[in-house]
């Protein structure tokens, strides 16, 4: 599949720099007590350091913070002066007015600082995100899944039974729209950012690695437990919901130097795909620009490698007191369609690559030996990656994989209630399903054989062998679904098992896309004129709050709405992040 292409590409006006002064963090922050973070203020112009003026509840800064900001007259040639100060932190909770003056021109933004209570509550914590998560997902699955009779549910999913809700908000500090890093980067840092950043405030710095950082939840937990910590998912590990967990760059495309973050933090468990990004230059197949070979690193620094799905159920089998990392493919690793089933993809070249379900159950097989507790964060990428690709039949059934991964998780809660599980996803799609398309229908007319209301009926899928999957995507009269946000493309009524579906390539050298013909001669294929952007290739994210949901200790603070930055206070609050004892 082409990769999706965005206007998120390019950091253009960001909105700090509308105003006089910004500041970072941004108006309305929450940070968490003790937290490490960089404070930062831009001027839009070149200023003498003698004229500003820099208060905190109407203290000098530096008193408040504890040391003196450097002043960057020039900062990278962009005619505006900064002030700089990193790594730093607050440790007394309350509320702090943070005010800028230079010359007659004034900004004032006001953070809170939040403690924790003393006691923890949850012992471990396991964040399950399908990405890209959206009702439709769910409903699809569920009826794919379970069945539906005389208008009754025959089963019900993991999911449908944890215990907390909220309606979770998505938009970003730069838009009302998202991505995957900055929302999973909200999740993980307890602040808002700019579209494409982890782990960092988008400013006018040059450099990617320049940004005010904010600490990370994997870093928090380093700095403050003994807990192990965990990273699954079947992307590559450099991809942006696993690379958010501990990493600081404005772009999620630095792969590289994210696999170099993650060795920074060492989490316990680190599982999926993305090897080529670990390898040195030299070695065939590998994405690095220099010699520097990480996965030689790892195993120096005591972790043992599973590069199949056999070897990782041996090692976590066989776990003492070692780390284990799992690379399972160069690059993405493939849809569970594709390795249950189709054998397309890279299947081929990697035909024992682990499902999520069962790398959880490894990673918890390993993370579990702690006294201390642990933190898993659980991804599957395909529910958003298909659903990009419009292929909606191989996102819903990575949607069943994704539920099988939280049937674990609540297999293990059953004897270890000390432990929170927290199930969302970082951003929705437009996807629903809108009836079914029955074959057996007559005529060509593929629209006609679409049924709505009571002639949409019931769909024929089949778990004849009861390994909870369908038997065939394929069958005579299926869901019918459709995105809200499209590209020009051949809309076919059927499932695509050749390969993942491409919907829009790009019209010779231009950088606009069209329908790809492929599928043009597909019996029964429409034309559909797609509702975005000519130079967007593939389906959008839409900007529908998520829906979480949670179960055990600490769970019961997910209510009503809720921004993703506050997630994370819950998350901080339930493992005593920062106690107060007063």
């Amino acid at each position: 599949m082409n990769k999706l292409i965005t206007t998120v590409a390019a950091l253009l006006a960001l909105p700090g720099l509308a105003f006089a002064q910004a500041v970072y963090p941004l108006d309305r922050a929450t940070i968490l007590s003790g937290s490490k973070f960089d404070f930062k203020v831009e001027f839009p112009t070149i200023v003498k350091s003698e004229d500003v003026q820099i208060l905190i509840n109407g203290e000098a800064y530096d008193k408040v913070l504890g040391s003196a900001a450097e002043f960057i007259e020039n900062e990278d040639g962009s005619n505006g002066s900064s002030f700089l100060l990193r790594d730093i932190s607050i440790g007394k909770p309350g509320t702090y007015e943070v005010q800028t003056k230079a010359g007659d021109v004034t900004r004032t933004v006001r953070w809170e600082v939040y403690g924790t209570s003393a006691e923890r509550k949850a012992k471990n914590v396991i964040f399950m995100l399908a990405d890209g998560l959206a009702v439709g997902h769910r409903t699809a699955a569920r009826i794919i899944a379970k069945g539906n009779t005389e208008g009754k549910a025959n089963g019900r999913l993991a999911i449908d039974d944890l215990q907390y809700m909220a309606f979770i908000g998505t938009s970003s500090q730069d838009s009302i729209h998202n991505d995957s890093a900055n929302t999973m980067a909200a999740y993980m840092t307890g602040h808002k950012s700019v579209v494409n950043a982890l782990g960092v405030y988008g400013s006018r710095a040059e450099s990617n690695f320049d940004h005010p950082k904010v600490e990370t939840l994997g870093e928090a937990i380093r700095r403050n437990t003994k807990m192990s910590i965990g990273i699954i998912t079947n992307t590559e590990l450099q991809d942006a919901t696993p690379a958010a967990v501990v990493s600081h760059t404005v772009s999620r495309n630095d792969k590289p130097e994210i696999v170099e973050m993650h060795y920074v933090v060492q989490p316990d468990v680190l599982m999926g795909g993305g090897s080529a990004y670990f390898l040195p230059q030299t070695t065939p197949g590998s994405k690095r620009k220099d010699d520097k070979d990480y996965v030689a690193k790892f195993k120096e620094s005591g972790y043992a490698l599973a590069t199949t799905a056999t070897e990782m159920k041996t090692l976590a089998a066989e776990h003492k007191d070692g780390k284990l990392l799992g690379l399972f493919n160069t690059g993405n690793m493939d849809t569970t369609l594709d390795i249950r089933q189709l054998k397309k993809g890279t299947v081929d070249k990697f035909p024992d690559q682990p499902l999520v379900a069962e790398m959880t159950q490894a990673a918890l097989d390993v993370l579990s030996k702690n006294e201390d507790g642990f933190f898993l964060m659980v991804e599957n990428g395909f529910t958003d990656k298909m659903a990009h690709a419009l292929d909606w039949e191989r996102a819903v059934y990575d949607m069943i994989a994704f539920d099988q991964a939280v049937a674990v998780a609540r297999k293990f809660a059953e004897t270890n209630p000390d432990t929170m599980i927290i199930v969302v996803g970082d951003h929705t799609h437009g996807i629903s399903v809108t009836g079914t398309v029955d074959d057996d229908k007559p005529g060509e007319d593929m629209r006609e054989k679409i049924g709505v209301y009571e002639k949409a009926g019931f769909p024929n899928y089949e778990d004849k062998d009861g390994d909870g999957y369908p038997d065939r995507m394929d069958v005579s009269k299926r869901l019918m679904m459709f995105f809200a946000n499209f590209p020009d493309y051949y809309e076919t009524f059927r499932p695509k098992l050749d390969d993942p579906f491409v919907p829009a390539v790009a019209e010779g050298e231009s950088k606009k896309f069209v329908a790809n013909e492929a599928y043009k001669d597909v019996p029964g294929a429409v034309l559909r004129t797609g509702n975005l952007p000519r130079e967007v290739n593939a389906g959008a994210h839409a900007i529908d709050d998520e829906v979480l949901q949670a179960q055990g200790p600490g769970a019961e603070l997910f209510r009503g709405y809720m921004e993703n930055s506050d997630v994370y206070r819950v998350i901080a609050e339930a493992l005593a992040l920062a106690p107060q004892t007063e």
